[in-house]
């Protein structure tokens, strides 16, 4: 988590207490700054690894198109 004081700006918030105590008891964090910071930081590595994952993704069925491999929808999801 970046700390350093130029990033950092006071904010006042109305968070569910329950909410914030069950994370920071999940988190082992003794502070609500700490949990929130680290919540925060876990969504935006989380949307990161959305990104990477679903260019992967992207990448498979190109060259599953290119290589003309044919996918059966044994379970029919697909359309």
């Amino acid at each position: 988590m970046n700390t350093s004081t130029s990033s950092r700006k006071n904010k006042h918030l109305i968070l569910n207490q329950a909410k914030l105590e069950h994370a920071k008891k999940i988190l082992g964090v003794t502070t609500e700054t700490e949990t929130v910071g680290i919540a925060l930081d876990r969504v935006i590595d989380e949307d990161k690894t959305n990104k990477k994952l679903w260019a992967a993704h992207d990448r498979f069925v190109k060259s599953m198109i290119a290589d003309r491999v044919e996918i059966k929808d044994v379970y029919g999801n697909l359309e």
